[in-house]
């Protein structure tokens, strides 16, 4: 017989997340994952392609991802930052195009400061504050270092 967890989706979506970074996506385009698996790091950010959900909220990733961030409407492929604090929401488009992946590292360097969503737990829940517009999606990070 399977184990049944008592705790809130929230608090085990956190137990398996913590401090971690998800980029929720519905595909890539060409080459770019390839890519991404090139950069330092990059085949360390969990992949999560809301195309092959289940038709419930079995998993705690799931949970979040349908109940609290797809209905922010934020553009995708998304990164998520998870810290003890919140759960910073960025999504990786300049325009019509996904950014290049080595951008990923420098989003993450402002992510507390830049972001285009923030999730804070409130509770057994998350309470949604907009951040940074969404045509903004520069990473000074980078730009300020050159």
């Amino acid at each position: 017989m399977p184990l049944i967890s008592t705790a809130s989706p929230l608090a085990r979506f956190r137990a398996r997340y913590q401090g971690r970074t998800l980029i929720v996506h519905r595909g890539f385009v060409p080459n770019w994952l390839t890519e991404l698996l090139t950069q330092p790091g990059g085949g360390g950010h969990f992949r999560i392609d809301v195309r092959h959900f289940s038709a419930d909220d079995s998993t705690p990733v799931e949970w979040l991802v349908r109940r609290h961030v797809l209905p922010l409407e934020l553009p995708l492929p998304l990164l998520i930052q998870v810290t003890d604090e919140a759960l910073y929401l960025r999504h990786l488009l300049r325009g019509e195009q996904p950014v290049h992946p080595s951008e990923i590292f420098w989003f993450l360097e402002e992510i507390a400061e830049r972001h285009h969503a923030c999730l804070r737990p409130d509770g057994a829940s998350l309470e949604a504050k907009t951040g940074m517009p969404l045509t903004d999606n520069e990473a000074r990070a980078m730009l300020d270092s050159l």
